[in-house]
């Protein structure tokens, strides 16, 4: 498992888990939870927003926040 701040651009992710934190709840209210199917489509030039597909959405977030969801790649069949 890493941290979505550390997932390549373009790599289809399932979030793991979120870590305790004061953002855990705004993160759940965007959408952002646990078997959620994530893609990171871009980042900023120091990377720093990082955007992420979910659903039928882009969501942009800091790394500090990036660094409290965990993924794990998803399988290719």
């Amino acid at each position: 498992m890493i941290s979505l701040e550390q997932a390549e651009k373009g790599i289809p992710l399932r979030v793991m888990r979120i870590q305790e934190s004061d953002l855990k709840v705004k993160l759940f209210e965007m959408g952002l939870y646990a078997g959620q199917e994530i893609t990171v489509v871009g980042r900023a030039p120091f990377g720093d927003p990082i955007a992420v597909n979910l659903g039928n959405s882009v969501l942009a977030m800091r790394r500090s926040e990036a660094k409290l969801v965990q993924v794990e790649p998803l399988s290719v069949p």
